[in-house]
C-alpha cells in the first residue's frame, strides 16, 4: 500500500539499493501514448550516478527494460512493468556499518518499526529507489506534452550560493549546460566548484530545486482535501533528504500586504487572467491556469566522509567514518526527481478531472 503513488495514474516501485534491481508496475496509464524509449533513458540518465565530478563515483548504467504495457511503439492501457538492473553494486562498504545507527539516516526508525534493516545502501531507503519515479515520470511527461503541458526543474541554490526567486529571468534551455543543472550559467559554475570544495572535504551541502509547470489547464485539484498544491506537496515530500516546500510567493509573502499579495483579474482578450502570479498558478487548492511553480528544498547528504559520534544497536557509544561512494549534493540529481513526481501528479488530477466531469 505505501510502495505505491497516485490515484488512477498510480505507480508501484520495488527493490532496494543493493537488491538485484529497482522497477516498479504502472497503472493506469492512458492507452495509445506514443512511448518514446530514447526519451525515458535519456531522463534516467540525468538522473544516474557518475556522470559528473559532483556526483557519487558509483557507476551504473541505469538501462531500463519494459516487461509489459507497451505494443508497437504505443501504450496498451494495461498495466506497464518495468526494471533496472542494478550492475555495480559494492556491499562491502556498508560491513562497518552494519550494527550501527548512522546519524540522520533512516537506520534507527527502520529497526524499531521493522525488526530488521537492510544496511546495504539504506536498502529501500536509498535515494536509488527514485529510479522507479523518474521512469514513471518520463512515461507522464509524454502524456502530458500531448495535451501542451510542459514541467522544468533547475537548481536554484546550493548551500549560499542562490538565484533570483523570479524564474522568468532565466533561459531554461541552458539548464542542462552546466553539471549544477542551474540556468545561470554563471552561477552554476560557482555551484560546482563549491560543491567540488565540499565533496574534497568529506562534507555535504544542500540546497533549493525550483520547478515550473507550464500549459496546466484550469480545474485541476480539490477544494478540500484534494488541493493540488498539497498533493504536489505531497510528492515533493516523498524524496528522499526533501525537507521543506513551498509554492507561489511563498514564505516571501508573508512580508506582503493583502493588498500586494492579490493577484488581480483582467480581461485579456476575452480571456480572463491575473495580472499577477504570487498564488502559484493555484488558488482555492485548483489551478487557475497561471504557471505553476514551487520550490523544494533539500537537506545536506547525511552520508559525510568524517568520523561522527553514534550508537551501535545495543545502544553503546561508538565512532563511525562512512566508506563508499556518495553524493556531496543531491540537487543536481534531484532535479528530473522533482520534475518527474510533478508530471505523475499532474497526470493524476488531469484524469482525476476527466473522471468527475458530467
Amino acid at each position: 500500500m505505501f510502495n505505491s503513488f497516485g490515484n488512477i495514474f498510480r505507480l508501484s516501485s520495488f527493490g532496494e539499493s543493493h537488491g538485484k534491481g529497482i522497477g516498479g508496475v504502472i497503472d493506469g496509464f492512458p492507452s495509445g501514448i506514443k512511448i518514446d524509449l530514447d526519451f525515458v533513458q535519456k531522463e534516467l540518465d540525468r538522473r544516474r550516478p557518475g556522470q559528473s565530478k559532483i556526483t557519487t563515483d558509483r557507476d551504473e548504467s541505469d538501462k531500463v527494460e519494459f516487461l509489459s504495457g507497451i505494443f508497437q511503439g504505443k501504450s496498451t492501457g494495461s498495466p506497464i512493468g518495468f526494471i533496472v538492473w542494478n550492475k555495480n553494486q559494492q556491499s562491502k562498504d556498508y560491513e562497518n556499518i552494519k550494527n550501527i545507527f548512522r546519524p540522520s539516516h533512516a537506520d534507527y526508525t527502520y529497526q524499531l518499526k521493522y525488526g530488521i534493516r537492510d544496511y546495504r545502501g539504506g536498502g529501500r531507503s536509498s535515494a536509488r529507489e527514485t529510479i522507479s519515479r523518474v521512469v514513471a515520470g518520463a512515461l507522464a511527461k509524454m502524456a502530458l506534452h500531448q495535451i501542451g503541458i510542459n514541467i522544468t526543474a533547475y537548481t536554484s541554490q546550493v548551500g549560499h550560493i542562490r538565484l533570483d526567486e523570479d524564474y522568468s529571468k532565466y533561459d531554461f534551455s541552458k539548464i542542462e549546460d552546466t553539471p549544477a543543472r542551474c540556468p545561470d550559467l554563471e552561477k552554476g559554475k560557482e555551484m560546482v566548484d563549491y560543491i567540488a570544495q565540499i565533496k574534497e572535504e568529506g562534507d555535504t551541502i544542500g540546497g533549493v530545486v525550483t520547478c515550473v509547470i507550464k500549459g496546466c489547464p484550469i480545474g485541476l485539484g480539490q477544494p478540500v482535501f484534494g488541493k493540488l498544491h498539497a498533493a504536489l506537496g505531497n510528492a515533493m515530500m516523498s524524496i528522499n533528504a526533501a525537507k521543506a516546500f513551498e509554492y507561489g510567493d511563498g514564505f516571501k509573502g508573508l512580508k506582503q500586504k493583502g493588498s500586494e499579495q492579490n493577484d488581480v483579474f483582467y480581461n485579456h482578450d476575452g480571456v480572463i487572467e491575473t495580472k499577477t502570479n504570487h498564488s502559484g498558478g493555484v488558488q482555492g487548492g485548483i489551478s487557475n491556469g497561471e504557471d505553476i511553480y514551487f520550490r523544494v528544498a533539500f537537506k545536506p547528504v547525511a552520508t559525510i566522509l568524517m568520523e561522527q559520534h553514534t550508537v551501535n544497536i545495543n545502544g553503546v557509544d561508538t565512532t563511525m567514518k562512512a566508506k563508499g561512494r556518495h553524493d556531496p549534493c543531491v540537487l543536481p540529481r534531484a532535479v528530473p526527481i522533482v520534475e518527474a513526481m510533478a508530471a505523475m501528479t499532474i497526470l493524476d488530477y488531469y484524469l482525476i478531472d476527466k473522471t468527475t466531469q458530467l
